[in-house]
């Protein structure tokens, strides 16, 4: 994510938290509309990753067939969409209910647009959901759904903040081998707070390059301490993988290094024998020797003439030039 994305749906977020704080002060306990989350859900395919209720990024697609379900979503006062992987491959596709995991996240609409056939929004991720029941099973997808909340599976605060800062310390090891850590977690540490461990948890595994796989895994785990495990056990093998990338790329820069010194020392070499006249460059030497040759031979004089010309041309040609090797 670049800085401009980044600080554009992180003034989007405010600005929202802001109206909504501001609206619950003025009405006591009365919560807004938009703040309640309906018991039903327009759904878009993903096919790459899933999305964590961590997350606030741009996503882009096609106005068709996704049009009617986006205006579908916007027309409702609390702007959400729901946001679920589908096993397979293609999210431009209409697809079976069976092809949705039953696990999503419920995501906030901002900044809407359309442009040349494509639709963009940033989405703000907010809560996972459970696919209860199908309303609809070709787009506009339609489903009635039940919120997931935070498990604690009786899991101490001392734990819980022991796994937490395992996951914190990991991803510090991680940002100076990956500058994107170090923005990612930039934003996330203005959203959230590293105390709380289920957007903790949830981030850290949106930040690795696992399989869609184990994320959906990491994302169908409502447990917030079996939550911590796995998703540690994914920032270790992101760490082991990072790691292994700096050592090849170090090693093949100390190659390059050795092997550029070697080219320079030779080189250094040829000059200071060719100064004190123990060695010859390769040109001098061929140049030498065709004239020796010449001399202990009787040439015509025409042909002599003509095997100057190309000695000449010889001395001034670079040995390492296609032209070299064909004149000589």
């Amino acid at each position: 994510m670049s800085d401009s994305e980044a600080e554009a749906i992180e003034a989007e977020i405010v600005r929202e938290d802001d109206d909504s704080s501001g609206s619950a002060a003025n009405n006591n306990t009365i919560v807004a509309a938009a703040d309640v989350l309906p018991t039903t859900l327009y759904l878009l395919p993903l096919s790459e990753r899933p999305f964590f209720p961590a997350q606030a990024l741009p996503l882009l697609l096609a106005e068709e067939p996704w049009l009617p379900t986006i205006e579908a979503a916007a027309n409702r006062e609390q702007r959400v969409i729901g946001l679920v992987l589908v096993k397979p491959d293609s999210a431009e596709k209409a697809h079976h209910p069976d092809d949705f995991y039953p696990i999503g996240t419920v995501a906030r609409m901002h900044q809407l647009a359309r442009s040349e056939g494509r639709l963009q929004f940033i989405a703000q991720g907010l809560k996972r959901f459970r696919i209860d029941r199908w309303l609809s099973t070709e787009p506009p997808y339609h489903v009635h759904v039940e919120y997931l909340n935070d498990e604690s599976d009786q899991a101490g605060p001392d734990e819980l903040r022991a796994y937490s800062l395992a996951v914190i310390n990991t991803l510090k090891e991680l940002i100076p081998l990956n500058p994107l850590y170090s923005e990612e977690l930039k934003f996330f540490l203005n959203r959230f707070n590293t105390h709380d461990p289920s957007p903790l948890a949830d981030f850290a595994a949106s930040l690795t390059t696992a399989s869609k796989e184990e994320l959906q895994e990491i994302l169908a785990t409502a447990p917030i301490l079996e939550r911590l495990k796995k998703v540690i056990v994914l920032i270790k093998k992101e760490l082991e993988v990072a790691q292994l990338q700096t050592r090849i790329r170090k090693q093949v820069e100390e190659k390059m290094s050795e092997h550029q010194r070697k080219f320079f020392l030779r080189e250094q070499l040829k000059a200071i024998q060719q100064e004190l006249g123990i060695a010859k460059d390769d040109r001098t030497a061929d140049i030498d020797r065709f004239r020796e040759r010449l001399d202990s031979r009787r040439v015509p004089e025409a042909a002599l003439k003509r095997i100057n010309e190309e000695l000449d041309k010889l001395s001034i040609l670079e040995t390492g030039s296609p032209e070299y090797a064909v004149t000589r």
